[in-house]
């Protein structure tokens, strides 16, 4: 690196953040040194080129270059600030140094120092002025604005007029800070002394060298036109509203001329030195009437200097300064941006959950940029704001998706002017699932009949339970209560199919045995925690006539004939003996009836049909 080169690198910052900063000055030689990229980063040559270090940069023209050799940058492409940053001030572009094998990446800022390498320079070389001799001391003429492209020091900074005997330099700013000069009479001119003047306005910079521009300005002196147009007001002030349509009125001007005759007839125009302007606003020549010719957008420029001349035809001249305020309307519909927005939302959130974070934007001012969020459904959710153009959307009670899965959620943002606009931003969101609700069955007891001497196997009945959760927190398994006392005696008798609720007998049913069977199912979920709710089952066991009649009286053993002693005198109707017997099946099927079956002489003996 230069010793010339050394004076231009002005400073050198390190980021622990893998960040670089460097300043160089603009137009600087291809090849010429930037920084050692490998000293300041810490890494050294091997490394950038083992990691084949390289510079990525979304720009169309690379301005730099790696010498991983050397570990240094260099200026690949010339740099004029001027066409990379304009009137931008401070200057920089930025891009990536990445490496490989591990994967690196530092960021490298190069801010551009601006260097006097513009001159001033006016958008005319000559200028025709025609001042009457008679022009009276203090008369102001409007000189060119000079543009320099440098900024700071290096711009533009002052005007100097060529020594005269006649006139003097007036130098002022514009609001935009834009240096303007005007030329005024300070001591009469004599045409037949000198007819004609020729001048040069100077503009110059700071920088060093300093650099200059020059106007010529010819000045013709005419006779006998003694007096200059003079406004009444040095300043007019005036609003439009923006948007308003061409051709809208602004304001009138007016000068007076004390000269009589075509001396006296002034003629009214809007400086040709203030770019745009005319573009924007017309003048009637003879009137003075200002109107619209163009758009204004309050956005844009709030206000609007403009420079009005009033010049007789005698060609002299006077000045004046018309400021139009831009009036705001409401034009602008609020803009809603989303930050963040949560989908799906749990449904045991509390009340205040944030489920989206929306930024509103309005580049109307005033009441006109003042907005208003709110959400058009009536649903649970509310918007707040905490921070300027900021609105979060939270929950604003409890949700429930059995009873609502989804939303769909309108945030409309309205401004205050006057009509208001309005801006809508639909958001779908959906309600996820927790177990919060246990297996329900529509009875509370469910009753089966079974006849006895059934086949093992066979299906007594369906118990099906319902969950309103959905997915794992809804499915249902089936089994029998293991809390429930006798589950083990129940389970030699029954089963239960975890899926679908089908109970199935387990073995044949004996009515003498167990006349009714009552037990207990349960259904769980497969949440986590599982939830589950009980049903108790009833299975009555039907008899069927599966046993005869059994005789306990008169007792018979080993087949021996019962005798019963009957005396000889009996009459008819006496009581010999009584049969007693048993069923133990029921119903009808303990019903019995008593016939003889056999008998020596069944004219002697009968048998009661029921006892």
């Amino acid at each position: 690196m230069t010793s010339q080169s050394l004076v231009y690198l002005l400073f050198l910052s390190h980021v622990t953040s893998g960040q670089i900063r460097y300043s160089i000055p603009e137009e600087m030689r291809k090849g010429s040194l930037i920084g050692n990229v490998a000293l300041d980063l810490g890494i050294d040559t091997q490394r950038l080129r083992s990691g084949r270090a390289r510079i990525v940069t979304g720009e169309g023209i690379q301005y730099t270059e790696l010498k991983t050799d050397k570990g240094i940058l260099v200026v690949n492409e010339k740099i004029d600030r001027e066409q990379l940053c304009g009137d931008a001030t401070p200057c920089s572009f930025s891009f990536d140094l990445i490496l490989e094998n591990p994967m690196e990446l530092h960021h490298v800022t190069v801010e551009v120092l601006d260097i006097n390498d513009n001159s001033p320079s006016f958008h005319q070389h000559d200028m025709q002025l025609t001042i009457g001799e008679s022009a009276a001391p203090g008369a102001r003429f409007v000189l060119p604005t000079a543009n320099d492209p440098d900024v700071g020091v290096n711009g533009l900074q002052d005007y100097h007029l060529s020594p005269n005997e006649n006139f003097i330099l007036k130098k002022h700013s514009n609001s935009d800070g834009r240096k303007q000069a005007e030329m005024v009479l300070e001591k009469p001119l004599d045409r037949e002394r000198y007819p004609s003047l020729s001048l040069k306005l100077i503009a110059v910079d700071g920088g060093t060298p300093q650099k200059s521009g020059t106007v010529n300005i010819d000045i013709t002196v005419l006779d006998a036109n003694d007096n200059s147009p003079v406004f009444n007001q040095s300043v007019y002030k005036a609003t439009v509203t923006e948007n308003a349509a061409k051709g809208t009125y602004i304001i009138t001007v007016n000068a007076t001329d004390a000269d009589s005759g075509s001396y006296g007839l002034i003629y009214y125009s809007i400086s040709k030195m203030q770019g745009s302007i005319d573009s924007i606003f017309e003048i009637n020549k003879t009137t003075g009437v200002i109107f619209l010719s163009g758009q204004v957008d309050y956005e844009k420029a709030k206000k609007y200097e403009i420079r009005i001349e009033a010049t007789d035809q005698g060609a002299l001249t006077d000045s004046s300064k018309v400021i139009v305020d831009v009036t705001d309307v409401n034009d602008n519909p609020p803009v809603i941006n989303v930050m963040s927005f949560t989908s799906p939302v749990s449904e045991d959130s509390p009340p205040g959950t944030t489920v989206g974070i929306i930024n509103v934007k309005d580049l109307d001012s005033g009441d006109n940029g003042q907005v208003n969020c709110r959400i058009e459904q009536n649903a649970p959710f509310k918007i707040q704001s905490n921070l300027r153009n900021y609105y979060t959307l939270v929950t604003d009670t409890a949700l429930d998706r059995e009873t609502v899965s989804e939303y769909n959620i309108t945030v409309v943002a309205t401004d205050a002017g006057m009509p208001p606009l309005s801006t809508k931003r639909a958001f779908n969101l959906k309600v996820s699932d927790v177990n919060d609700n246990a297996p329900v069955f529509p009875q509370s007891v469910y009753n089966a009949f079974i006849t006895e001497n059934n086949s093992p196997g066979v299906s007594l009945l369906t118990i099906r339970a319902q969950d309103p959760d959905e997915n794992q927190n809804a499915r249902i398994s089936y089994m029998l209560d293991v809390n429930n006392k006798g589950r083990s005696q129940v389970s030699e008798y029954v089963s239960v199919s975890a899926e679908s609720g089908v109970i199935h007998s387990v073995r044949s049913f004996d009515y003498e045995q167990v006349k009714q069977l009552v037990f207990v199912v349960k259904a769980q979920d497969g949440g986590s925690p599982p939830l589950s709710s009980n049903v108790t089952v009833k299975l009555m066991i039907q008899d069927q006539n599966d046993n005869p009649p059994q005789v306990l009286y008169p007792v018979q053993t080993g087949g021996s004939v019962v005798a019963e002693m009957v005396p000889r005198s009996a009459d008819v109707g006496y009581l010999v003996t009584k049969v007693v017997a048993v069923d133990v099946d029921s119903g009808q099927n303990a019903w019995l009836s008593y016939k003889l079956q056999k008998a020596t002489d069944r004219a002697l003996f009968e048998v009661g049909l029921q006892n």
